[in-house]
């Protein structure tokens, strides 16, 4: 099954809390965008996040890689004081096709696709750069972004390496 993860962090090293997850996956990455530096989304009164988003495909279920991303969060001392609070790390499953198929799932522990990601710049830009060729629910990822606020869009910022 291929899945579109999402990653960010907006505390301690936030580039190596990153790296942990890339070498995580580093046998299953099929792609990988660029870092990128985006404002909190929800509460603003934190510190910028670094994001990046990660394409995998990996022979397991939806349910066993959100519990091998919760994996990494707790090893990266992930508290879940605030919703949108800040966090070492954060591990999100935004899409997962199996066959050719979307999985579409209700489930409260795992909602595919995640239901929020179609409105998120911190999310699509990164995923437009791992794979301009992305569709979510039917729709381009590339007119999801054009359909977003211009000054969100402009906020999500590459980082350079290093």
């Amino acid at each position: 099954m291929r899945a579109v993860l999402s990653i960010g962090s907006n505390l301690d090293d936030r580039r190596s809390l990153l790296q942990t997850v890339v070498d995580e996956f580093r046998a299953e990455t099929v792609a990988a965008s660029p870092v990128f530096s985006t404002p909190p989304w929800g509460v603003e009164d934190q510190d910028e996040f670094l994001n990046a988003v990660l394409i995998v495909d990996v022979d397991t279920s939806p349910l066993d890689l959100l519990r091998r991303g919760q994996g990494l969060e707790e090893a990266a001392d992930r508290v879940r004081v605030r919703r949108w609070g800040p966090r070492t790390l954060d591990v999100d499953i935004v899409q997962v096709i199996r066959d050719g198929e979307e999985i579409c799932s209700d489930d409260p522990e795992l909602t595919l696709p995640h239901p929020h990601a179609h409105e998120r710049a911190f999310v699509l830009v990164p995923w437009l750069a791992a794979d301009p060729d992305a569709v979510l629910r039917g729709t381009p990822v590339a007119e999801l972004v054009a359909g977003l606020d211009a000054g969100d869009v402009a906020a999500v910022r590459e980082v350079p390496e290093g």
